[in-house]
């Protein structure tokens, strides 16, 4: 057994999985806290750390701990049907649940109860998610822009028109509407759902967006 040990856990605006971004970095204007376990809020582990623009974020897929694994996953960009290669995907299935995400430091803070706290930028990560780990990214090192994307080819780019009517905008809180409108540009429905008829729900920031998506314009039906 490789001893490993939670350091932190994140609070973000996604109580469940649905309508998290499918990676990190593409809703910039998504904001969580990252609040050390008790044992590491030490401030000498952060020092230098607010020398560095982004981290890696190491964490665990909390949600789908398994006790077997499958060398195949169906990645839902492939409509849910055909088989890749677990290592070839980065699916939550694995051998070993772990995630990484890269995110953008916006600041540390200092909670008078929580210690010090890291608020980053553009997480993709579920409310409560462990963190095993934080790296600083290194932009020598880090960044290839010459590097493939096998079969995910330009996922990261189609964003949707989002239809968001302004008396329903006016129930969310402002500081969240940026965020919640990028979330929902991004398509947050399995890529093998295309029924235009379907009402979906998502919860975020304590709110339930209900919206549907008919072609390339998602409309959003109701905010309570």
């Amino acid at each position: 057994m490789i001893p490993m040990h939670i350091i932190a856990r994140i609070r973000s605006d996604f109580p469940t999985k649905f309508g998290i971004p499918r990676q990190s970095g593409l809703v910039e204007d998504l904001r969580a806290t990252v609040v050390f376990e008790p044992e590491y809020r030490n401030p000498d582990a952060l020092r230098g750390l607010e020398e560095f623009s982004h981290l890696w974020l190491i964490w665990q897929f909390s949600q789908a701990v398994r006790d077997t694994w499958s060398p195949t996953v169906r990645p839902p960009r492939l409509g849910g049907n055909t088989r890749m290669g677990v290592f070839a995907t980065r699916s939550p299935f694995r051998p070993n649940p772990i995630g990484l995400s890269c995110v953008r430091l916006v600041g540390m803070e200092k909670d008078p109860e929580l210690g010090h706290v890291l608020v980053v930028a553009g997480a993709d990560l579920m409310d409560g998610t462990p963190i095993l780990d934080i790296k600083p990214y290194l932009p020598y090192a880090d960044s290839h822009p010459e590097a493939l994307g096998g079969f995910t080819g330009n996922v990261g780019g189609k964003v949707l028109e989002v239809d968001f009517p302004p008396e329903l905008l006016d129930q969310v809180p402002e500081d969240k509407r940026e965020a919640l409108i990028g979330v929902l540009s991004r398509d947050p429905r399995p890529s093998y759902q295309h029924d235009p008829e379907r009402v979906y729900g998502m919860a975020f920031a304590g709110l339930e967006v209900r919206f549907s998506v008919d072609g390339d314009v998602l409309h959003v039906r109701a905010v309570e």
